[in-house]
This record gives structure tokens, C-alpha cells and sequence, in this order.
């Protein structure tokens, strides 16, 4: 079979993204076109997220991704074809996908938010148990009268007083130290008996280290944030300087010893009170902010909010909140941004309603539930930032609700919990619920608002069309197959079942790529869900794809941006066309690789044809074993 010709898609893309003189470089993975380009502002991107054959675009870590779709590398070789210079499919060099560094700034908010996104999930989940701990104190249910609300506050709570290990495994991971070896020093940062022993030691004039002062704050490093991060950045420089000179016979033990038993000292007598003095700098200036127009604050941040998630740029005002919480046992610093959510579903709503366009309902909907449950990114980089003036609206109303409930002195007492699960964190420890009433009323008037005013506005057209249902992108034609009304698909791996909107991938969690789920792995073994065809062996084997007798072509992407390791960890045990059968081992990786190099692990399994079914139900568990139900496509 003759295979399809995609010189017009490579030479509309090249055109589009400047020209191949805009182009200083061009790489592709498994489902993207990764250019480097000089100049981005030349780029039309509203062309290409319209334009048939492509699904979409991001704009992330220094690249421009043009998302193709399974046949990617045959689009490539096309793009090259035009004469724009290529590096490859990323199978070379390990270092090649290595996100450009960017400012001083801009350095620090990929910190952050590499840090912080894996404690997401457990952050909001605490933060929701102490609202409902907050609910049951105003109902007279405290820990002195109640075993429930004295489990429920050690749930809620024991998140948020050994923060310093939390964050030391993402922030181990982040600057490649040994996780084990970063926990550890975590765990000396919150002993038990530290802040009372060392009370002891300064009443006895002991309380110095070859002359330097050993000092804690209050309350010791429990709940503790930017000392814990500190420690571990200053642990991984030791521990790389002792892995280049220790003999390999007894690297084992002499390099966690050696970097433990020197970072945990400089953390109490040097890290720990450099990081202390910042954080009581950094909440003076907010404090003062706050003292000088809370409503003028609560305006600005709410305008902002949604621009600064757009860039990442929010973390830098998060462990703010976190701080204060922990520290203080309440904040402000997050109350304005905690409804610029349901600005996006009053004009997503609007838009679903007026829009002609079936590929914009079909994007809109996911989005505007997401939007429901906090999570904003679907609806702005798929909907209103492309239509621009949806998300204005969006913007202008969220600074009228945060001047709103910040002029009503409202008060966040955890933190953590989006979208409609927050309210519980507005009830006071004394049970008083009028901060929770007036968040509620800044949500209906946050929806209301933005969608009359949306109503009233125009709702430009995205992809160029009216009625006409979104086109399919372009796939290779495959033989006839079988045709049933629904197929099951098994689990190929073993670990946690994800739905496809937590994965930390826009594309993914979009369902641009296609319907499906996610898992997130505890062993490094994938087998065929199906019997079925293989079709795609990336050459960095961290993706599969295949299509089963009955037609559904799947995509298993181990873990985000994963290409960039080039092949280390991961090995097939198959190859293109051949026959596999339900249960077959197909690759194997290791997990311990994927986390060193600072990349989530969570594996999307898409049908990328889901145009060609009705629906693809996905299961409703939260544990998957290979074998287990995971999927059902039905036509």
C-alpha cells in the first residue's frame, strides 16, 4: 500500500511557522513537530490549530509543538523535505530535549512548579479533609469529644505538618539527588524532640556548633517549605562532588553518609536561617501589600490570575499561601484567585450556546467541566485565549469578584482545595461559616456575570466553519477490519488509574490526542491490553502504538516528555508489524530513570481513532492490575 503523501501539510506548516529561515532547529517525537524557532511572533498559530492535519499547538519550554498525531514521523521527513534543518526524533542524544534555561525568574518558577505539581492531588485532598474538620467543629465535633474528628484532623493535618519530607521527594527528583538520601534529611529537619532539646541546650548556654548559634524558628521546621528545598539543593551538590570521587567499591554507603552527615548540619546552622530570614521578608512585603488596599490587591490579582497560570508564573505567589497556612494557620494571599475558574465556565458556558462550530462544543465541553473542579488549562489554551475575547471577559470579571470577597475580609484556612472543594477551607476553626456564604455567592456571581456579558458579546469563529462536524486528522489508511459494537481493552500495566484530564500534559489531558486513561505505574512492564497489530515502535522506545483486530488504534505513552531520555531505561520486545496477543509483554522501563531525570511516570493509553467509535467508557476503579478492565470503545 502506496503510503500517503504529506508534502502540502509540510509546506502549510513551514509557511506557517515563519518559513524555514524562522527555523533554528526541529526535532519530533512521538506525536509532535518540536521546532525551535527564532522568532515565535512569526509563527500563525490560529492557522495551525485549525488547519486539517494538525491537532494543535503548545508553546512550552523554549519550543514551538506542532502536534501530528501517531504518524508524526512521516510528517517530518515531509517538513524536512522543505529544507528545514532537523535534528531527529530525539533518539540520540540524551540532552537534546532539554528545555531552554530562560532568565533568573523564569528558572525559579520551573522549580516551583516542578516541585509542587506532584503534591497537587494529596495538597487539595488535605486541604478538603481540614474543611470538613473545620465543619464538624462548628457542629460541636472537636478531637477532645470525637475520635472521628480527631482521625479526620490528623488526615487533614499530617500532610501539612511533615511538609518538609513531602517536598523533599519532588525536590530530590528535581535536582537529581538521591530520593532516600533527601528524605532523610527532611526527616532530621521535623525530629521529634528537636525544638524541646534544643530549649533545653540554650538554657544551658550549649546551644552552638563550633561557635555558630543552632537556632529554629517556633515551631521547629514542621510544615516548613523553602528550608526543606534549600537543604535538598545544597545536598545535591554534595552528593554529585562525592559520587565523582568516591571509589565505586564503597560509593553504596560512604556518598549518602558523607552528604548527610554535612548537608543536615548546614541546614540547621546555615540554610535553615538564611531560608527563614527570606520567608519572614517575603510575608513582611505581603503583609504590607495587603495593608495598603486589600481590594485594590484583590482586583489586580484577580485580572492576573489566569495570565499567570497560563505562563507557570503562579507559583510564585502559591508557597506564599502554603507558608502562611502552615505558619499562621490561615492566609489571604490566594482567597482573590480562588474564582477566576468559574469565570471561564460562565463564558464557556455562553459560548457552547451560541457557537456554530461543532469542533468548539466538542473541545468546550470537557473544559467547562474541568473548569468546575478548578482546572482552568483546557478552557484557556483550547477555547477563550484562542478567541481572545472570551478570555478578557473572563479576566475583567475575575478582578471584580476578587475585589469582592478580598473588600469582604475573606479568609482561606487550608489550602490546596479548587474549584468547587474549596469552600470548606473558608469555614473558621471557631466554626464561623460567613466566609464560606460570601465565596459561594462570589462563584454565582462569577458564572452569572461572565456569562451574560459573554452572551452579549460576539463568539468568533476558531476553525473556519459552521455546522460542519470537526474534521478527523490525517491518519494512514489501515485494512478493513472487523467491525463489532464494542471491544474491551485490558490494562497494560499495573499501578493507579488517572483520568485523562490530571495527566500533566495539555495535549493529553486536553483529549486532543483522542479518548482514554492514564496510569500511573508501580513496575516497568507493558503488555498488549488487546490482541492486535503492532504499528508504531518509537525509536526511543517510550512509546507503543497498535491497533487491535477490531479497529481502535491505541497510543501507550510512558510517562511526559520522556523522549528526552533517549532511549535510557527502556527496552521493546517487539517490533513493527508484528502479531501480539492480549497479555504479551511489549516494553519494559525503569521507573527509577524516568524520576531521576525529573519526569512524571503517569503512561496516557489513547485511542487515537476515537472518532471512529460512538464512546470509549473508561473504568471507574483507582487501582489497575495488567489484565484488569481498563477500557471499552463502542461503536
Amino acid at each position: 500500500m502506496a503510503k500517503k503523501d504529506y508534502t502540502e501539510l509540510a509546506k502549510d506548516i513551514v509557511a506557517h511557522v515563519g518559513g524555514k529561515d524562522n527555523v533554528k532547529s526541529l526535532r519530533h517525537c512521538v506525536t509532535r513537530l518540536r521546532f525551535e524557532l527564532k522568532d515565535e511572533s512569526k509563527a500563525d498559530t490560529d492557522y495551525l490549530k485549525a488547519r486539517d492535519g494538525v491537532v494543535t499547538v503548545v508553546k512550552a519550554g523554549g519550543q514551538y509543538q506542532v502536534v501530528i498525531g501517531n504518524h508524526v514521523p512521516d510528517v517530518y521527513a515531509a517538513v524536512i523535505a522543505q529544507g528545514v534543518k532537523g535534528i531527529g526524533s530525539l533518539d540520540t542524544d540524551e540532552g537534546d530535549d532539554v528545555p531552554a534555561s530562560g532568565n533568573l525568574f523564569d528558572r525559579f518558577v520551573d522549580l516551583i512548579s516542578g516541585i509542587f505539581q506532584p503534591l497537587l492531588g494529596a495538597l487539595a485532598a488535605a486541604g478538603i479533609i481540614k474543611g470538613i474538620v473545620a465543619i464538624l467543629a462548628a457542629a460541636g465535633l472537636t478531637p477532645a469529644n470525637s475520635a472521628l474528628a480527631l482521625i479526620l484532623t490528623a488526615a487533614g493535618d499530617g500532610f501539612f505538618q511533615f511538609l518538609p519530607i513531602l517536598v523533599a521527594l519532588p525536590a530530590s527528583r528535581k535536582f537529581r539527588l538521591s530520593e532516600f538520601t533527601g528524605l532523610a534529611i527532611a526527616g532530621a529537619m521535623v525530629y521529634p524532640t528537636l525544638v524541646t532539646s534544643l530549649t533545653a541546650l540554650k538554657e544551658a548556654g550549649l546551644d552552638n556548633v563550633f561557635g555558630i548559634p543552632f537556632t529554629l524558628p517556633a515551631g521547629g521546621y514542621l510544615s516548613s517549605v523553602m528550608p526543606a528545598i534549600l537543604a535538598i539543593w545544597v545536598a545535591s551538590h554534595i552528593e554529585r562532588f562525592m559520587k565523582k570521587i568516591t571509589p565505586d567499591v564503597v560509593k553504596l554507603f560512604v556518598v549518602p553518609f558523607v552528604t548527610i552527615i554535612l548537608s543536615v548540619p548546614l541546614t540547621f546552622l546555615l540554610v535553615g536561617p538564611i531560608a527563614n530570614f527570606a520567608s519572614d521578608l517575603l510575608n513582611g512585603t505581603f503583609s504590607a501589600l495587603m495593608e495598603f488596599s486589600p481590594v485594590l490587591y484583590g482586583v489586580i490579582l484577580g485580572v492576573a490570575w489566569q495570565i499567570l497560570v497560563m505562563f507557570g508564573l503562579h507559583w510564585a505567589i502559591v508557597p506564599i499561601a502554603l507558608m502562611q497556612v502552615a505558619t499562621l494557620g490561615y492566609s489571604q494571599a490566594l482567597v482573590a484567585a480562588s474564582l477566576p475558574n468559574f469565570t471561564q465556565t460562565g463564558v464557556l458556558l455562553a459560548i457552547m450556546l451560541k457557537t456554530k462550530e461543532q469542533k468548539v462544543k466538542t473541545v468546550a465541553t470537557p473544559a467547562l467541566i474541568s473548569s468546575i473542579f478548578g482546572v482552568t488549562e483546557p478552557a484557556i489554551y483550547g477555547v477563550t485565549l484562542p478567541m481572545k475575547i472570551p478570555f478578557y471577559i473572563s479576566c475583567a470579571v475575575s478582578g471584580l469578584i476578587g475585589g469582592y470577597v478580598m473588600f469582604s475580609d475573606v479568609i482561606a484556612y487550608s489550602s490546596g482545595a479548587l474549584g468547587v472543594f474549596q469552600y470548606p477551607s473558608y469555614v473558621s476553626p471557631d466554626g464561623n461559616l460567613s466566609g464560606m456564604y460570601t465565596m459561594i455567592i462570589g462563584t454565582v456571581a462569577a458564572i452569572v456575570i461572565s456569562f451574560i456579558i459573554q452572551y452579549f458579546a460576539p463568539v468568533p469563529n476558531l476553525y473556519g466553519g459552521g455546522d460542519a462536524p470537526a474534521k478527523k486528522p490525517e491518519t494512514a489508511p489501515v485494512p478493513e477490519l472487523k467491525e463489532i459494537k464494542q471491544e474491551i481493552l485490558a490494562a497494560p500495566l499495573m499501578g493507579t488509574i488517572v483520568p485523562l484530564p490530571e495527566v500533566p500534559d495539555q495535549v493529553f489531558a486536553s483529549g486532543a490526542m483522542g479518548k482514554g486513561v492514564a496510569i500511573d505505574p508501580i513496575d516497568g512492564v507493558v503488555v498488549a491490553p488487546a490482541k492486535a497489530k503492532v504499528t508504531l515502535v518509537f525509536p526511543t522506545k517510550h512509546a507503543i502504538g497498535l491497533t487491535t483486530e477490531n479497529g481502535a488504534e491505541l497510543l501507550i505513552h510512558i510517562g511526559m516528555d520522556t523522549v528526552s531520555l533517549a532511549g535510557k531505561g527502556f527496552k521493546s520486545f517487539v517490533e513493527v508489524g508484528d502479531v501480539v496477543e492480549a497479555g504479551q509483554k511489549l516494553l519494559e522501563f525503569d521507573l527509577d530513570t524516568i524520576r531521576a531525570a525529573g519526569l512524571p511516570v503517569v503512561t496516557p493509553i489513547i485511542v487515537t481513532n476515537t472518532d471512529a467509535f460512538t464512546d470509549v467508557l473508561t473504568s471507574q476503579e483507582r487501582q489497575a492490575h495488567t489484565g484488569d478492565y481498563l477500557m471499552t470503545t463502542v461503536r
